[in-house]
C-alpha cells in the first residue's frame, strides 16, 4: 500500500452492520402477549429490564408490570403498585384501568413514549385487552444528597449546591423565588439520550426576544445526547472560537436566583450539577454573590483587587519578558543590577525561561486538580517549592522569574469564576510570545486586540463589553465598585429587563428615619 493511499484510507463501511438509530413508531396492541414479545425484542440484551406478570385482583385481568432495575424505586413499586393491584377490592369491569396508591399516573399509547418513560424511571403496566398503558411515578435512580458547592465557596451565603437531578435543582431555585412569575420552559434534547433542558425566568422581567433566541438555539440542536452544561454551552454560545466564556456557570442556587431576579435566564440541564446563566457580560465574571453580603467598602476593595489580579495574571510575565529583552531602560538601575545578577547563570533567553516555568506551573495545577484532595494539595505545594528551588539552584531559571510566576498564579486564583480564570491562563501565552518579539509595543498591540475582541463579542445578542462598551453609566454602580444596596434601585441594563425597577426608597436617613 502506497503512502498516499494510506493517508486516504478509510475503514470499510457496511451499512447493514451499522444500522442508523431510529425512533420507535406505532402503538401498543390489545394483546398482552404481543406487547411483551415486542418489548422483549426492543430491549434485547437488557438484563436490567424487569417484567413482572400478575393478575389484577379487582378486575381479574392479566397484566405485566415493566420497569428498569436501578432507575425505579423498588419499595414504591412493591408497596404502592403491586400490593394495590393484587390486594385491591374496589369494583371494576374486565379491561378497565385499575387504581393504585401512587401520586402521579399517566396514560400512554405509543412505543416511543413508553421507551422514554422506562428510561426515566417510571414503571409501566400493560393490561390484557387495553390499547393504552398506565405509567406510575416510581422514579428512584441513584443520587447524592445536597452538599456544599465544590468550586464556588460560600462565605456568608447558603451552603447548598446543585445536584444531578433537574427537578431538585429547580425546587432549590423556587425556594429563593416563590413567585408565580417564575416560569419554566422545558425542552427535550437528544436522539439517544433524551435530556430535559429547563429555562427559568421571570415572565414580567425577562426580555421575550432573548428568551426566543435562547429557546431557538436549544431546539435546533441535533445531537445524540447532552451530558452536562458544558456541552450545551459549546453548542449555543455566540462565538465558539473565543477563549472567553459567554455563559456564566454556577453551582449555587442562591447565585442562580440572584441572576434571575436581575432579568437573566437560568438553564437547568438534567443530570448536571451546574446551571448556565445568560446573557452575561465580561464584568459579570468578576462578581460574586458574597459581594452583596458584605459591607460595600470591603466589597468594592475586593472587586477592584480582582480586576488588578486579571491584569497581573494576563500581562505580568509578558511585561517581565519585554523589560528584560527590549525595554530594560524602564527598570531602576539597582533593580536591573539585581536581576542581572540572578540571571548570570541562566543559559536561556527570557521567553524560554518564562515558558518553561509557566508550563511547569500549569502541569502542577492540573496534577493537583486530578489527584485526590489530600494528595493534590501536597503535590501542588511541595512540587512548586521543590521544583522552583531546584530550578534556581541548577541555573535553569532566575529568582525573579520564580517570583513572577508565583505572583501570576496567585493573581489567577483571585478570579471567582473558573471559566474566566482558565481563559486568562490561556491568554498569558500569546502575550508572552508577542512581548518577546516586539517588547512593550507588542503588549500594547495585544491589549488593544484583546479589547477589540471583547467589544465585538455578544452573549445572546447582548454586548459582552457592557457597561463599558457601549457606555451604560447606570450599571457602573455594580461594576468596578459596589455601591450600597439601597442605591441600586434599577436592574442592570445589560440583562435587558423589561421591568427595570427592583428597589424602593429603603435607606433610613439616620436615627431610623
Amino acid at each position: 500500500m502506497s503512502f498516499l493511499h494510506w493517508l486516504k484510507w478509510k475503514s470499510p463501511q457496511n451499512p447493514s452492520a451499522h444500522p442508523t438509530y431510529e425512533k420507535l413508531t406505532g402503538t401498543i396492541s390489545p394483546s398482552l402477549a404481543a406487547n411483551i414479545a415486542e418489548l422483549s425484542a426492543l430491549f434485547s440484551l437488557a438484563p436490567d429490564l424487569v417484567i413482572r406478570h400478575l393478575v389484577i385482583q379487582s378486575t381479574g385481568d392479566e397484566a405485566a408490570l415493566v420497569y428498569m432495575n436501578g432507575l425505579s424505586d423498588k419499595n414504591s413499586i412493591n408497596n404502592n403498585v403491586i400490593r394495590s393491584l393484587q390486594t385491591g377490592t374496589s369494583g371494576g369491569s374486565p379491561g378497565s384501568a385499575p387504581a393504585v396508591t401512587i401520586g402521579y399516573i399517566m396514560k400512554l399509547t405509543r412505543w416511543e413514549d413508553i421507551e422514554q418513560a422506562l428510561f426515566q424511571g417510571y414503571s409501566i403496566l400493560f393490561t390484557e385487552g387495553l390499547t393504552e398503558v398506565q405509567t406510575f411515578d416510581t422514579q428512584g435512580w441513584p443520587q447524592r444528597s445536597i452538599e456544599d458547592p465544590q468550586i464556588e465557596a460560600s462565605l456568608k451565603g447558603a451552603h447548598q449546591g446543585f445536584v444531578e437531578t433537574g427537578t431538585q435543582n429547580i425546587a432549590m431555585i423556587r425556594r429563593y423565588i416563590p413567585n408565580r412569575e417564575l416560569k419554566i420552559r422545558e425542552i427535550t434534547v437528544g436522539r439517544r439520550g433524551r435530556t430535559t433542558v429547563s429555562i427559568l425566568y421571570l415572565a414580567d422581567v425577562a426580555h421575550p426576544e432573548v428568551l426566543k433566541e435562547l429557546e431557538d438555539r436549544i431546539r435546533r440542536l441535533d445531537v445524540d445526547a447532552i451530558l452536562n452544561t458544558g456541552e450545551l454551552e459549546g453548542f449555543i454560545e455566540d462565538n465558539p472560537y473565543s477563549p472567553f466564556p459567554q455563559f456564566l456557570s454556577t453551582e449555587r442556587p442562591d447565585a442562580a436566583a440572584s441572576q434571575i431576579l436581575q432579568g437573566r435566564f437560568a438553564v437547568v440541564v438534567d443530570r448536571s450539577p451546574s446551571v448556565l446563566i445568560g446573557p452575561t457580560t465580561f464584568t459579570s465574571f468578576f462578581q460574586s454573590l458574597d459581594d452583596y453580603s458584605t459591607r460595600w467598602l470591603l466589597a468594592t476593595f475586593i472587586r477592584l483587587l480582582r480586576f488588578v489580579g486579571f491584569l497581573v495574571a494576563a500581562f505580568l510575565p509578558a511585561l517581565y519578558i519585554a523589560a528584560i529583552s527590549f525595554n530594560y531602560e524602564v527598570i531602576p538601575i539597582k533593580l536591573i543590577l539585581s536581576i542581572g545578577e540572578s540571571r548570570e547563570r541562566v543559559p536561556f533567553p527570557p521567553i524560554v525561561e518564562a515558558l518553561l516555568m509557566e508550563i511547569t506551573l500549569e502541569m502542577l495545577r492540573e496534577a493537583g486538580i486530578r489527584l485526590p484532595s489530600p494528595i493534590g494539595q501536597t503535590v501542588g505545594i511541595v512540587g512548586g517549592i521543590v521544583i522552583g528551588q531546584a530550578a534556581v539552584q541548577a541555573g535553569i531559571v532566575s529568582n525573579v522569574m520564580v517570583i513572577v510566576v508565583a505572583a501570576t498564579a496567585i493573581a489567577s486564583f483571585i478570579i471567582p469564576n473558573y471559566d474566566m480564570a482558565s481563559a486568562i491562563r490561556l491568554i498569558r501565552f500569546p502575550m508572552m510570545i508577542i512581548a518577546s518579539m516586539f517588547g512593550i509595543v507588542g503588549i500594547v498591540i495585544g491589549l488593544m486586540t484583546l479589547i477589540a475582541h471583547l467589544i465585538s463579542l455578544e452573549s445572546l445578542g447582548t454586548p459582552y463589553g457592557s457597561p463599558l462598551a457601549p457606555m451604560r453609566f447606570a450599571d457602573w454602580k455594580d461594576t468596578f465598585i459596589r455601591v450600597p444596596l439601597w442605591k441600586m434601585t434599577k436592574r442592570p441594563v445589560s440583562a435587558r429587563p423589561v421591568q427595570d425597577k427592583r428597589l424602593g426608597p429603603n435607606h433610613p436617613r439616620g436615627d431610623g428615619k
